[in-house]
This record gives structure tokens, sequence and C-alpha cells, in this order.
């Protein structure tokens, strides 16, 4: 019970002395609380500094920060990394991309071995309604002329319109300007196939003889007459049969065997 009192006591002698600090510091002047403050900021904060360093190294702070900067200089060592390996793989499909090209030309070369010939590809191309022509990279500098037989793997592509220095343009097969002495590879009956207007890769054949036997599916090829394109260049397959009131009327859709929105590689044939 004694106790009890005693701290009673204490615990109001505490309170009176904490009241009297505030009464003073209250009382106090602006200018001389400032200056009592710097003067606790100028001992306490070397002290904080001082803890606050220790802390860091107790806790591996520092190691930590080391770490980050390390980290940092590995990631843009990888970014520089990723972005020659990103060069080297667009280098490689350009590689790829040329070497795929000249093993179409020697495809070609190989299955037109029979002709004198050389490679080429599309430029540019204008494949409408109204025109059919596409642009290859070689011209009158190497050799090439108007009239001359334009070829693909898949079959005929057309001849050479015009030429410059170093391009030519051809006029293909499928454009409704050009005409085409044709042939049925099994019955071998004779008509003239031409572009339309309407399709991309589509021919129209008309003057067939009367006596034709000709189905859905038969190869078409060039005739050899007329001048222009040697004979058995394969042009498409037979697609529909239209017989009009007189058999002489009759009309084949042909479509080409050459996909022309998609040629990039052509030869010519130069004897």
């Amino acid at each position: 019970m004694y106790n009890r009192k005693g701290n009673g006591i204490l615990g109001i002698i505490i309170t009176i002395i904490i009241l009297i600090v505030l009464v003073i510091v209250t009382n106090m002047e602006t200018s001389k609380l400032y200056n009592a403050q710097n003067i606790i900021s100028k001992v306490v904060l070397p002290v904080q500094n001082g803890i606050t360093y220790l802390k860091n190294k107790i806790s591996k702070n520092n190691a930590f920060f080391a770490d980050l900067d390390s980290l940092r200089q590995e990631n843009q060592t990888l970014k520089d990394e990723n972005s020659k390996l990103e060069q080297q793989l667009r280098e490689l499909e350009v590689i790829k991309a040329e070497n795929e090209t000249l093993k179409q030309y020697q495809a070609l070369a190989e299955k037109y071995q029979n002709y004198k010939t050389m490679p080429a590809y599309v430029i540019n191309r204008d494949i409408s309604n109204y025109s059919k022509t596409i642009v290859i990279n070689v011209g009158k500098d190497d050799g090439i002329k108007e009239n001359m037989t334009v070829i693909a793997d898949e079959g005929l592509v057309g001849y050479i319109l015009s030429v410059t220095s170093n391009t030519a343009k051809v006029q293909t097969i499928i454009d409704s300007a050009s005409a085409t002495s044709c042939i049925t590879s099994s019955t071998r009956d004779l008509m003239v196939c031409k572009g339309t207007i309407d399709g991309t890769s589509t021919l129209k054949a008309s003057y067939i003889s009367i006596d034709s036997n000709i189905i859905e599916g038969d190869s078409v090829e060039t005739s050899g007459m007329g001048g222009l394109y040697p004979k058995g260049m394969h042009i498409g397959r037979v697609t529909k049969v239209t017989e009009g009131k007189n058999k002489i009327d009759t009309t084949l859709e042909i479509q080409s065997a050459v996909n022309f929105d998609k040629l990039e590689t052509v030869l010519i044939i130069t004897n």
C-alpha cells in the first residue's frame, strides 16, 4: 500500500514538471525557440546519421545498392547484345531470301535447259482490271529485247513489251490485250486464249473447232503458231466449258498455271 502511494506522488511530481516545461517553452520568444531547435538539430543530426550508417551496414543495404548498379549495367549489356542478335537475324533472313531466289533460278534453268535463258525478278506489277503487266529488273543493257518470251516455274508468263536500259515491261498472257495461240495437251484442239477484264488469273478461249471434245481439267499449252511463243509452254487448265447455240460458239474458261499475284522470279528466253 505504501508503494502505491509513493508511485502516485511520483506521478504527480512528474506531471507538474512537464507542465512547467510546457509553460516555459510556450512563453519563449520565437527566435530563442528557433535557436534552441538549431542547437538540438546540430547535436542530434550527426547522431542520427551515424545510427543510420551503422544500421545500413548491419542490414547490408550498401551491398543492395551496389548489386542494383551491377544489375543495371548487366541489363544494358543484354539490351546491346539483343540488338546485335536482331540485326544478325535480319541479315540472315535477307540471305535466306536471296538463297531461295537463287534456288528458284536454278530450278527454272534446269527445267528449261533446252533454251538459252536469263533470270530476273519482278520489281513492279500492274495487275488491275484494265492492265496486267509486270516490270522486271533486266533490260537492254542485259541483252533483253522486245517480244522475248517470259516464263516461270509453273508455265508461261508473257512476252517483253518494251525495254529500258535496265528494266523491261512484260505483257502477261492474262492481259485483255494479249492473244495466245493454244492447244489442248490431250485432244490437240487449237484455240486462241485471251485475258479477261474481270479475272486476275483467268483466260477465255474461243475459235475452237466444231468437232472438239474438250472437257474440264484438260491441260492447255502454247501451239507454237504465230511466231511469238515457243511450242509446248504450259498455260493452265480448263475450268469451264460453255457451249453456244452453234458448236462454233463454244468457249472455254482457263485458269492460268501462274499465280500472277505472287510471281517473284522469272526467266527470259533469249534465243
